[in-house]
């Protein structure tokens, strides 16, 4: 059998990704079952749009569930000690200001299962985290990204 991939996340996000599995196997999946069952009572199947929609949001869940199932089985836990201070690397929180006179920006450096831009966390596959890992504060750095390069410098990292 070929290796499983490795999750590295945090404690909070081995969490989070748990409280989603223990919802879509306690609630959703109940939900969707009966929207199955719901669905099949309206009679013929070949035409029945209600019971298509219950069967694709049903394959989604199940596969959702299978892919949140081996995330936290292959989770690797990324813990404080294991990190070099003033170093930037997975776990962190890293700020940095674009060159020449660009504004701040933060983001915690996480493994791609809780990436969430939109909550500053970045995956360590990202354009930006693969080009800011390893580096330390005053440190001048290209980050190649989808619009273009840009040129940083880390401020702080925590």
């Amino acid at each position: 059998m070929a290796n499983e991939k490795v999750f590295p996340m945090t404690e909070e996000g081995k969490q989070k990704l748990e409280q989603e599995l223990e919802q879509l196997k306690s609630v959703k999946r109940k939900e969707v079952v009966e929207r199955i069952k719901i669905a099949r009572s309206f009679g013929d199947l070949s035409e029945n749009s209600e019971y298509d929609s219950a069967k694709e949001e049903q394959a989604f869940v199940e596969g959702r569930i299978s892919t949140l199932e081996s995330m936290i089985r292959n989770a690797k836990i990324i813990e404080d000690d294991q990190t070099l201070d003033g170093v930037v690397s997975l776990g962190k929180t890293v700020t940095f200001v674009e060159l020449p006179d660009g504004d701040e920006e933060s983001y915690t450096i996480v493994g791609s299962a809780e990436a969430d831009p939109f909550e500053g966390k970045i995956s360590n596959d990202s354009p930006i985290a693969k080009s800011l890992i390893g580096k330390v504060v005053g440190d001048e750095v290209k980050v190649q990204t989808p619009g273009g390069d840009m040129d940083v410098r880390i401020t702080s990292i925590n």
